[in-house]
């Protein structure tokens, strides 16, 4: 039950990051054009699971997006314009929302399927009645 709350409230958060680039003018399709470069971080699993996990969570959290949405207000206070940072913000975070509502959690150790949300893909036949 827990795991389709998360699901559904980080579905809600992609839809708002939407609606919020259509109604502040941005360009919506951006959201699309750079979502596979957040994926990017899984080649640690090249070096590894352990490696991979941490490169592939230390950009798959809300703590990146909500720190450079941070410094783009900091320096909109300042009076210098970044919108870029916005953007970058706005992607990442909508990214991140999608992978999370599509069941794609933060990793663990023990190998890329093994996530914060539950598995992810197939699992072995029997595996349910082995406790997974």
């Amino acid at each position: 039950m827990a795991t389709a709350i998360q699901r559904f409230e980080n579905a809600a958060i992609a839809v708002a990051i939407l609606l919020a680039m259509v109604t502040f003018g941005q360009p919506w399709w951006l959201l699309l054009a750079a979502f596979l470069l957040f994926d990017l971080s899984a080649v640690g699993y090249l070096r590894g699971s352990r490696a991979g996990a941490a490169s592939y969570n230390a950009i798959h959290n809300y703590a990146g997006p909500a720190i450079t949405s941070a410094l783009y207000l900091a320096l909109l206070i300042a009076d210098h314009q970044a919108v870029w940072l916005s953007l970058l913000a706005a992607c990442w975070a909508f990214h991140v929302a999608v992978d999370r509502a599509l069941g794609y959690g933060l990793k663990f150790d023990e190998g890329f399927t093994h996530t914060h949300l539950g598995r992810i893909g197939r699992q072995p036949r029997g595996a349910a009645d082995r406790g997974r």
